[in-house]
């Protein structure tokens, strides 16, 4: 067996379940790293040793009598510091929340709760989740487990680089714009942001609700299948998932993609990409074709209509969440985050309404061009290799401010659609840094995307490379 802290979510599970390891060396082994490691690429905002032992001794107590201990019995996890735990303060990132202490949690805390898993703290994330890059004005910026001159991504960068660096197995991220895939992406790990709707967002911190997502970021495919066939599902205090299937997302990860179609756009996304980033992905699609997936060229629709209806609709929201913190406290919040929300208080109502009314019109003409008659679609994660801290802070504003739009360049329409889009790990650039490919799906189309991402996982191991500082203490 592989040393614990390098053992993925799944093999985790199992390792507990067949007795081989407890619950308490696993979590205590966690629990030391988050604590020496986790400082280093300022991914740890909150820890609770204490509690975390005893629930894992609690864990083993009942393996012992034969009990059912779920499906992440006592696997050691770690999240979002945006999910509410009642009782436990949620900071969001920001000076404004950080005494904020929640009367209820979040239902997908209810759920990895009723599944077993163990909830060690909360981890890192940018200023109220408005950062692609992990930047944090009052509590630092995220660092990548690779090389921490470069940034883990955001707004989910303690949970990337937690993942990355073996702090935890899992970790739950949330994903408005790219938040999930950008710390995917630029740590080396899996995330996966699911079609809006399917999992819950009840007691999580809002940054544009008709836009945000919950969802994992773990090692590979199959781990985020498990911790999704946990957290999705109906939820009557969040209406917008009653429609959404209950289902076991892991059973269909058979390594087998023979007769999927995988799409791949030209233009919008691939012009953008720099050499190496596109020699990678075309490496990967090579990967699947050779697993038996046909590989068809399909085109993108105006993508500079989509973007500018998604920014309508995040800075409109983000504005009327924010607007009497911002009128009271305007000094709490970091320059940055401020000239993301600004914006959207000049935004006419009537333009938020019509960005609303076309989303359904602008996902059917995204999926017809960029899908067609396939089963999903191919593109980058970021068209660019990872920028550095100092590429995304320093300089003219300008030029900060398109180092920014560079990396959300391929994710933010995906959501403004609602699409389902699952970031896997294909490589490295000349600077070190890991790259990425996202395959984007229908509504729903979570099983096909971890299908096919699962079978590529089988064939390479991008996914299981160690960043070089992150091995046993």
């Amino acid at each position: 067996m592989s040393a614990l802290f390098d053992l993925g979510l799944v093999e985790t599970a199992q390792a507990i379940a067949d007795g081989a390891v407890t619950s308490e060396a696993v979590t205590a082994v966690a629990l030391d790293r988050l604590e020496t490691l986790g400082p280093r690429y300022n991914a740890v905002m909150a820890l609770d040793r204490s509690g975390a032992l005893e629930a894992a001794r609690a864990v083993d107590r009942a393996r012992a009598k034969g009990e059912d201990i779920g499906a992440l019995g006592g696997v050691p996890l770690a999240h979002k510091d945006l999910l509410y735990r009642a009782g436990r303060v949620c900071t969001g990132g920001s000076l404004i929340r950080k005494d904020f202490v929640p009367d209820i949690t979040a239902s997908v805390l209810e759920r990895l709760d009723g599944a077993g898993a163990l909830d060690l703290g909360t981890l890192h994330l940018a200023e109220f989740a408005l950062s692609p890059t992990g930047f944090n004005a009052h509590y630092g910026h995220g660092k990548s487990p690779w090389n921490p001159a470069y940034g883990s991504g955001g707004s989910s960068s303690g949970s990337g680089a937690a993942v990355a660096a073996r702090l935890v197995s899992g970790a739950l991220g949330s994903d408005t714009g790219g938040s999930i895939r950008h710390p995917s992406a630029m740590c080396g790990v899996t995330g996966l942001k699911p079609t809006h709707g399917l999992v819950p967002l009840y007691g999580a911190m809002p940054m544009a609700p008709s836009l945000d997502t919950i969802g994992p970021l773990t090692r590979s495919a199959r781990d985020a299948a498990r911790m999704l066939s946990v957290i999705a599902g109906p939820d009557v205090r969040d209406a917008i998932t009653l429609s959404a299937p209950d289902r076991d997302y892991e059973s269909g990860l058979t390594g087998d993609v023979r007769g999927l179609t995988i799409a791949v756009p030209q233009g919008y996304y691939r012009t953008a990409a720099e050499s190496e980033i596109l020699a990678l992905m075309d490496a990967s699609l090579d990967v699947l074709q050779e697993a038996g997936a046909r590989i068809v060229e399909t085109t993108v629709p105006d993508m500079m209509l989509i973007n500018a209806l998604m920014q309508v609709v995040m800075t409109s929201e983000a504005a009327a969440l924010h607007r009497q913190w911002l009128s009271a406290r305007p000094q709490d919040y970091g320059a940055q985050v401020r000239a993301r929300i600004l914006p959207g208080f000049a935004v006419p109502a009537i333009r938020y309404v019509e960005a609303m009314m076309m989303r359904a019109q602008m996902a059917r003409e995204w999926l017809t061009a960029a899908m067609g008659a396939a089963d999903l679609v191919h593109v980058p994660t970021l068209a660019v290799p990872v920028p550095s801290i100092a590429e995304t802070t320093e300089g003219a504003p300008e030029d900060v401010a398109a180092a920014i739009a560079r990396v959300t360049h391929c994710t933010r329409g995906i959501s403004y659609l609602g699409l389902p889009s699952l970031s896997v790990p294909c490589g490295f650039t000349a600077n070190g840094l890991p790259a990425a490919f996202q395959l984007v799906g229908r509504p729903y189309g979570e099983p096909v995307l971890l299908r096919a991402g699962d079978a590529y996982q089988r064939r390479t191991d991008f996914h299981t490379r160690l960043p070089p500082e992150c091995g046993a203490l």
